[in-house]
């Protein structure tokens, strides 16, 4: 009996600072211990941690009352969780698919929240010479004329639908065992990448935060403006679900001047530079 109290007293101790994580599901996180309880749908930056810290910085601001549960997911899937009501919110980067939610009315309160911007990563042989390219469309064409291994999430994600949107604009319909769909999330499909030594687009705040996990890869190019990714919060229309509400005030938080100091600074103290930028930045590149 005595083991058994010591035991949960020690789990007590250990959640007890508020905000630690505990599995939901795989993949996923519950942050908080408040009676008001909302969701959210997200993929990277659930990930690499900033779902967590802002939901710090919310329950600090809630005085202890919030529980948010982040469900991961790209984009595409993260918007039809919210179509179909399980979920109060996501942070997303698919604009054009963000606008016609809020047209048909099952999303709203479309905010821009901030950004980071992919990189092509590649083996340090770089056989389709990406290094020297002109243009995030030429260092495509590049890949796809070499036929360079290429890795594709191909799971319907914001990154995914950017790749897409380059490759047509590119004049390309990739094909062919060069061009490897992996139906995965970006920390999965970049380990891949590692393990077979191809091209991946990768969004920044991965790069930094998970290279270590990729050894065998490069930063091969970056810089085009159409390579700038911008993450929006959208949620549910005022009662259509229990934390509708909730999920307001937390994309008004986000927002906000506390909200935003987290997003630009997050990062900082382990990589030397923050991650994201914050909204002030991002708004340049606004769609």
């Amino acid at each position: 009996m005595i083991k058994k109290f010591l035991a949960v007293l020690v789990g007590f101790l250990v959640l007890a600072p508020g905000m630690a994580a505990a599995t939901a599901a795989p993949g996923d996180g519950v942050y908080g211990c408040g009676p008001e309880k909302f969701s959210l749908a997200t993929g990277s930056p659930g990930e690499l941690g900033l779902v967590q810290a802002l939901a710090a910085g919310f329950d600090q601001a809630m005085a202890g009352k919030i529980t948010l549960t982040w469900i991961k997911a790209g984009s595409g899937e993260s918007l039809k969780l919210l179509k179909d009501k399980k979920v109060d919110l996501i942070m997303v980067h698919a604009p054009a698919a963000e606008k016609q939610a809020v047209q048909e009315g099952w999303a709203t309160n479309r905010t821009l929240i901030g950004s980071n911007e992919f990189f092509l990563v590649g083996p340090a042989s770089d056989p389709a010479k990406i290094a020297a390219a002109e243009s995030g469309l030429d260092a495509y064409r590049r890949i796809a004329h070499a036929h360079a291994k290429f890795f594709s999430r191909g799971d319907n994600s914001g990154s995914h639908k950017k790749e897409l949107q380059i490759w047509q604009e590119a004049g390309i319909k990739p094909a062919g065992d060069w061009y490897i769909v992996t139906k995965d999330f970006m920390i999965a499909t970049l380990k891949r990448a590692n393990q077979e030594q191809g091209y991946f687009m990768v969004d920044s705040s991965t790069w930094v935060a998970e290279k270590k996990v990729a050894s065998n890869l490069k930063l091969l190019y970056q810089g085009d403006k159409m390579l700038v990714n911008t993450y929006h919060a959208l949620c549910q229309p005022a009662g259509a679900t229990p934390g509708a509400a909730l999920a307001a005030r937390f994309i008004a938080f986000v927002a906000s001047p506390p909200g935003q100091q987290i997003i630009k600074d997050y990062g900082r103290d382990r990589y030397a530079e923050g991650i994201y930028n914050d909204a002030a930045y991002a708004r340049q590149y606004e769609k």
